[in-house]
């Protein structure tokens, strides 16, 4: 382990807490301490193999989802950042020939970006590697480990879904510590 990783390791998330916090407020900061650990090795791996960074990665992932194009605003909503953060990163890949802005046929004000054949030719061997990535990283578990974490976290989602359907604010939760 590189000393920079190791220096990660050791101040992560998780090491906010002590065994006198609440289990389940150190089992949420070692979730969030695997998924920042996973999420730092994909952008490194992004950045050093194929010189893209995340953001651009999961906005050529929206694309090959929509084979036909999406809207801009559609992009925004789908990848949670602002219009301006799609428009930069769009201009960045229209630059390099990987996407295409195309005027929307329903929407005059509107435009349609999709992946240019050299741009889905990319994201495939991009989208390969990052498959890989995720296998490795998660390949220290056990086939019927990754099977019970699965549906623990399938449990975990439907639940706080199911405390938060009713608003979109914090407030069912903020009501359960009143």
């Amino acid at each position: 382990m590189s000393k920079n990783k190791s220096a990660t390791a050791q101040s992560d998330t998780e090491t906010r807490a002590t065994s006198s916090h609440a289990q389940e407020l150190r089992l949420w900061l070692r979730m969030l301490a695997c998924t920042n650990l996973i999420e730092g090795e994909i952008r490194s791996c992004l950045r050093s193999q194929f010189s893209i960074t995340l953001p651009r990665y999961d906005l050529m992932s929206q694309l090959e989802r929509a084979p036909d194009g999406i809207k801009m605003g559609e992009l925004s909503k789908r990848m949670m950042v602002t219009g301006g953060n799609v428009t930069g990163i769009t201009d960045q890949l229209v630059s390099e020939g990987l996407v295409v802005r195309l005027d929307n046929p329903t929407d005059r004000r509107a435009y349609n970006v999709k992946l240019t054949a050299e741009g889905r030719k990319a994201f495939t061997k991009m989208a390969v590697a990052h498959e890989k990535w995720i296998v490795d990283m998660l390949g220290g578990l056990n086939e019927k480990e990754r099977d019970h974490l699965y549906f623990l976290l399938a449990k975990l989602k439907t639940h706080v879904f199911s405390m938060t359907a009713n608003s979109k604010s914090p407030s069912n939760l903020e009501r359960l510590t009143e």
